[in-house]
């Protein structure tokens, strides 16, 4: 079955245009991916008024024959409004690329250069791969920080900005010479116009029209104790196969898990894994931890208490079954949290396959986003979720062969 049909906005050289965009479906044994237009030009509009207008009243366009187009005609001018991860600065790649390639700019890259490359081969537009086949680390945007980071990453960081600053125009210059923004029948126009007026004067009503004092905010207790002091977590992980403890920490916003080369050292109880912390010829990860000496004289001194946090505790189990029943049998929370671990140990391993599989071009990515991300503009993907399942479940297994049990 298919998945959504999507809102998307495109920031291009003469301004925002908004348009349709169909993630990639399968129908009859074929992959397909669409975008709203024709066999010539990609349609876009300057705002959702107009975009409402054109799918109320023309039949005819390559989304027509979408599994799912029944439903567009009958979205409000509301439901047309682009969700804010489907933004595409396109122009703004050019001074995303001048900032340093922390978390957030290399996400909001990644995602825009997914969206180009869908671009591109729905609108078959050669010029486009061939400007991000220049460098290789178009590339690696999805990976996150790692491969941007020392010395080589930077001189790939810089090599990317010289190609963008050298060719992106080319790219903007195919994209937008395949845009067109056809006439929309008028009175459907003026209706539309009318809804988008009333959001607006309704977004305007709700906002105070004079600043009162603030109020003192409650200010959330950051976490206390000897765990938090060393950056160090305690986590729990509930799989088919048991229960868990492990430990992890952040060191410069990447993973590192108690274990080595991808293979995490897991323990049956909290008392066990305090044991092995004591023995101080252990290898692991977490040893490059400036305060991994602190742990290491609290566990030789039989001193050290391994407390999970809730926040810590990651259930993997019965997550299969729930999104084979659809966004509304999920806990997004539970989902969220396993998408958490699983995107760690992916990270910490070097291994992209699990961000890769999230990614919301792909159905699971898409269906995750829809569950953990709500929106009320974006249309609930369709049943069943057999490939969706599939998926996850290869993802929940790989996780668990990096388990080591002591």
């Amino acid at each position: 079955m298919a998945q959504d049909i999507v809102p998307i906005e495109l920031g291009l050289t003469e301004g925002d245009l908004v348009t349709l965009w169909a993630p990639r479906w399968r129908e009859e044994g074929e992959e397909w991916e669409a975008f709203l237009g024709d066999s010539e030009s990609l349609f876009a509009f300057p705002d959702e008024a107009h975009l409402a207008a054109f799918v109320r009243t023309v039949p005819e366009h390559d989304l027509a024959d979408h599994p799912a187009w029944h439903v567009v005609p009958q979205l409000s001018v509301e439901e047309l409004i682009p969700a804010e991860d489907h933004r595409f600065d396109l122009v703004g790649v050019m001074e995303l690329v001048a900032e340093e390639p922390d978390t957030w700019t290399l996400a909001e890259l990644a995602g825009t250069v997914a969206m180009v490359r869908s671009l591109a081969d729905v609108c078959d537009l050669a010029v486009v791969p061939e400007v991000l086949a220049s460098s290789a680390a178009f590339e690696l945007l999805d990976r996150g920080t790692l491969p941007f980071s020392g010395r080589d990453g930077q001189k790939l960081w810089n090599e990317l900005a010289k190609v963008v600053a050298e060719r992106w125009d080319e790219v903007l210059d195919a994209i937008e010479g395949v845009i067109r923004t056809p006439e929309v029948d008028a009175p459907a126009l003026a209706t539309a116009q009318e809804e988008l007026a009333e959001l607006e004067e309704a977004v305007e009503d709700t906002e105070p029209a004079t600043e009162e004092p603030a109020e003192p905010e409650e200010v959330e207790e950051e976490p206390t104790g000897f765990w938090a002091e060393v950056g160090i977590d305690p986590i729990r992980i509930i799989t088919s196969q048991g229960e868990f403890y492990t430990l992890r920490c952040y060191l410069d916003e990447e993973p590192l898990f108690l274990g080595r080369n991808g293979r995490i050292d897991v323990f049956g109880s909290a008392r066990a894994l305090a044991r092995h912390l004591a023995e101080p010829a252990a290898e692991h990860d977490l040893r490059e931890v400036a305060t991994w000496d602190d742990v290491l004289a609290r566990a030789t001194a039989g001193e050290l208490d391994v407390e999970v946090d809730q926040d810590n505790t990651y259930v993997l189990t019965g997550l299969a079954d729930d999104l084979a029943e659809g966004p509304d049998a999920i806990d997004p929370t539970q989902l969220d949290l396993a998408v958490e671990l699983l995107t760690d140990a992916g990270r910490w391993a070097g291994d992209d396959t699990v961000e890769q599989a999230l990614v919301p071009s792909e159905r699971l990515g898409w269906l995750i986003s829809f569950v953990v991300r709500p929106d009320p503009t974006r249309l609930a993907p369709s049943a069943p979720f057999d490939e969706e399942v599939a998926s996850w479940r290869e993802l929940v297994t790989a996780f668990e062969e990096r388990l080591t049990l002591h």
